[in-house]
């Protein structure tokens, strides 16, 4: 299930109907044999097996030669076995033995080969065995798909199902689940949701909709794309849902941006289900919803339930508060987890990189790093994303250029396109985006679009016209629809006083119907959530607010406060764009603050987007001005306002 960032096993625990660990015998200590035991008994099947179960595969194979009629049962046990240990020169042996035996065409034991090699990771041999069936049933075809899904061959599962259909052999609710899951197993392409659709059209007319599991699996499918209206809409037409339905769609919200609807979801899944409680997977997902709002009230409470249903040793959920108390500014308690654990997976470890990393504490990330790996932990290809962009945050740029270069030397890694991405920013937030241009460049693989994002967003900051029309040439080919690229493409113009570019720029985006999202951000107090948009009249405090800002601005004002008018993409007068950035999201949030907020309680807030300059500036002089801590976390990493400071530094 996609519904939390939980490591997966390499192989399924459980890859045939017979449980994954073989029934120990009672008399197992009396089947060890000698060479001096005769194997030219008629019937050896029930000695076989019962060595197959032992794991005693040399001794079983010495009996099937001389096994005249091996039985169906036999032949699973073995394929059962040599799956188990992981053995792929023995299931050749054996996979050749059922062939000259004639079993080769037996549906059950084809099934069965199938999924002994996936397990094996030879998928090749799995489409042989595939290829010279010559009657395949459905649970032939289901075997190959599952086989190839796991392995992240979505698109050749797509081809193989619509091959399926032609002959006319009717799918079952594994077949759907499969083909749904293969539409995500690789990369999320606009034409693979097409097709995803189409299967989503197929499962109605086919009257499968009434299956839980066939629609949890749709639900999650559209949340991998996505498509979250299209996920909550299957949600809502499911006649029943289970705690794994209910998972799937707080993930959905929490993974796709939405977090203070993954944490409504949360509450009607507490009301409604009676039956069945919230596991590690639900927690998980809202512990990350937590975390993106900075709700720390709300995570202190979903941190006791955690512990009364006894889910505070499940390593995924560990992990998962590490991160929600880091992100909500209380970075000594998601130390103080990490250092209470008993075992500690490259998924903690990661957590506590991480945490570090966007709170601006790129050495202490680097120390915890390299503690990792005097420990003996293997890191991760996420480990390196988290410490470079740690380094990437703390302006680190020659630890982060050494990190990078050890990754395939020392670690035997080779970096994907998120370390690309990260070593552009790390670069381009240093100014030194000729350099990351060069990266780009020298790539072996495709940039796309995070890599060229990252070069936008540098040049955003810096204010680089030709490289930014470079990278945004590209974003607009590679994320036709998305509305950011374009806006920032126009900050950057706007900063430089080309406002034909800019003009232009925007009627594009009006060509296209495109929307920029809009900037939102988020505060908790006492214990609620409050939300803002920019320039927001839906507030019954919105008067007050509003009140207050404009006293706050002029106040600051004769202390040294200047307004950073150079962030509005309008060719407007001083006095309108002044006005225009008091009612930015963020700002409506810490003046909201300042009014229900007791002397002394800090106060935090999550935006959506990068903070921009204004807001910055004027979050600092509210610090000091008004004597009061802000914890500001946008998208990019930890602003901690304090006394007129902010502890990124101006660097982010």
């Amino acid at each position: 299930m996609w519904a939390s960032q939980i490591p997966q096993p390499t192989r399924p625990p459980s890859l045939f109907n017979p449980p994954c660990t073989p029934p120990k015998l009672p008399f197992s200590s009396s089947l060890t044999l000698n060479s001096s035991i005769s194997t030219s008994t008629p019937n050896n099947n029930q000695l076989i097996q019962s060595l197959c179960k032992q794991g005693n595969l040399k001794q079983a194979f010495k009996f099937l030669y001389h096994e005249p009629h091996p039985s169906q049962r036999t032949y699973e046990l073995f394929i059962l076995s040599c799956a188990h240990q992981n053995s792929l020169s023995l299931a050749q042996s054996l996979h050749s033995h059922i062939s000259q035996n004639g079993f080769d065409q037996d549906p059950f034991l084809v099934t069965k080969l199938i999924y002994m090699y996936a397990a094996l990771d030879s998928l090749d041999d799995a489409r042989k065995v595939f290829d010279k069936t010559r009657k395949r049933t459905i649970f032939v075809w289901n075997a190959l798909f599952r086989a190839l899904t796991l392995a992240g061959f979505g698109e050749e599962v797509l081809s193989l199902y619509r091959k399926m259909n032609r002959i006319g052999l009717p799918s079952d609710r594994f077949t759907y689940t499969y083909v749904l899951k293969a539409c995500v197993a690789s990369e999320c392409l606009v034409s693979l949701l097409k097709k995803g659709k189409e299967i989503h059209a197929h499962i109605l007319r086919h009257g499968f909709e009434a299956h839980v599991h066939i629609m949890t699996t749709l639900v999650d499918m559209y949340a991998r794309f996505g498509c979250v209206a299209h996920a909550n809409l299957v949600f809502e037409e499911m006649p029943v849902r289970n705690v794994v339905s209910w998972s799937a769609m707080i993930a959905c919200y929490a993974k796709n941006g939405k977090p203070f609807e993954a944490l409504e979801r949360f509450r009607e899944m507490m009301v409604e289900t009676h039956d069945s409680f919230p596991n590690s997977v639900t927690m998980v997902s809202v512990l990350q919803a937590c975390a993106a709002l900075a709700a720390l009230e709300q995570g202190k409470l979903i941190h006791a339930y955690i512990l009364r249903r006894g889910l505070d040793s499940v390593l995924p959920v560990i992990s998962a508060l590490i991160t929600m108390y880091s992100r909500c500014g209380k970075l000594e308690l998601g130390q103080q987890i990490f250092d209470q654990m008993e075992k500690r997976d490259v998924v903690s470890w990661n957590s506590l990189i991480s945490s570090y990393g966007v709170h601006g504490f790129g050495k202490k990330a680097m120390q915890i790093f390299q503690e990792m790996i005097h420990q003996g932990v293997l890191p991760s290809p996420i480990t390196f994303v988290s410490v470079l962009g740690a380094c990437s945050h703390a302006g680190l740029v020659e630890e982060g250029k050494r990190l990078f270069d050890s990754m395939r030397k020392e670690h035997g890694i080779y970096p994907s396109v998120e370390h690309y991405a990260c070593m552009v920013d790390l670069l381009g937030r240093a100014n030194r985006l000729e350099e990351a241009a060069k990266i780009i460049d020298e790539m072996r693989i495709e940039p796309g679009a995070k890599v060229w994002g990252s070069l936008l967003g540098s040049c955003r900051i810096h204010c680089n016209v030709e490289l930014a029309e470079r990278a945004s040439s590209r974003l607009f080919q590679l994320e036709p629809i998305s509305a950011g690229n374009y806006v920032l493409l126009a900050d950057i113009y706007a900063e430089a006083k080309m406002w034909n570019e800019v003009k232009r720029v925007r009627k594009l985006l009006e060509t296209r119907s495109l929307q920029k999202v809009p900037g939102r951000s988020w505060i908790e107090v006492k214990r609620k959530m409050y939300s803002f948009v920019s320039v927001d009249e839906l507030n019954p405090q919105i008067e007050q607010i509003q009140s207050l800002l404009i006293k706050l601005s002029a106040e600051m004002k004769e202390k040294g406060y200047v307004p950073q008018t150079k962030v509005m993409l309008y060719d407007l007068d001083e006095g309108e764009k002044e006005r225009i950035l008091l009612g930015h999201s963020e700002k409506l949030a810490v003046a909201f603050g300042l009014i229900n907020t007791n002397k002394g309680e800090n106060i935090r807030i999550t935006k959506n987007l990068r903070l921009c300059e204004d807001c910055h500036s004027f979050s600092k002089f509210i610090s000091k001005f008004a004597n009061k801590e802000i914890l500001v976390h946008d998208a990019n990493r930890f602003h901690h306002f304090q006394n007129g400071v902010c502890s990124c530094g101006d660097y982010w």
